[in-house]
């Protein structure tokens, strides 16, 4: 049995791509991609699961990767930023950068997991639904006013297409 500080060998499930990677098991997911898998879209923010600048899609469920040891999704399937695909995904960040909902970019992954999953649930939410859907998401340059008219003008466009 491995000590718990001891690197393992395990493989992750990361946009549909198996990564083998040797890593203590109670490393946090947010290490694993930003330093192990270069995948350096997901940022850090507080570091303690209050900003969201972290998310990623584990399960088809928007979780802080700063919050998650690597041993809990060893089996599961992880989706960040780079990975994040398909007709809502695409909307989302084409109306981020028309109307400006993007500022520093610290929160704008998060921002933008958030919103693609809510549309992909909810292709035609209303404005509260869409404030409630990003409330775990801080913004340090206080852009909510374009963030949330970002995410209705996509919601407005994938009811169109």
């Amino acid at each position: 049995m491995n000590h718990p500080e001891e690197a393992s060998n395990i493989e992750l499930n990361v946009n549909d791509k198996l990564h083998p990677i040797n890593v203590a098991p109670f490393t946090r997911l947010l290490d694993v991609l930003r330093d192990k898998l270069r995948l350096t879209g997901t940022k850090e923010g507080c570091g303690e699961g209050e900003c969201g600048a972290c998310a990623v899609i584990i399960d088809g469920k928007v979780i802080n990767s700063c919050l998650i040891p690597i041993a809990t999704v060893k089996n599961s399937k992880i989706t960040t930023i780079e990975g994040l695909s398909g007709k809502a995904a695409e909307l989302v960040k084409e109306s981020f950068a028309l109307c400006n909902g993007a500022q520093c970019g610290i929160c704008t992954p998060g921002m933008v997991i958030s919103a693609t999953d809510l549309l992909n649930k909810n292709p035609n939410p209303e404005l509260d639904v869409i404030k409630e859907s990003l409330s775990g998401n801080l913004c340090r340059c206080t852009g909510y006013i374009r963030i949330i008219h970002a995410v209705d003008d996509a919601a407005r466009k994938l009811k169109e297409s």
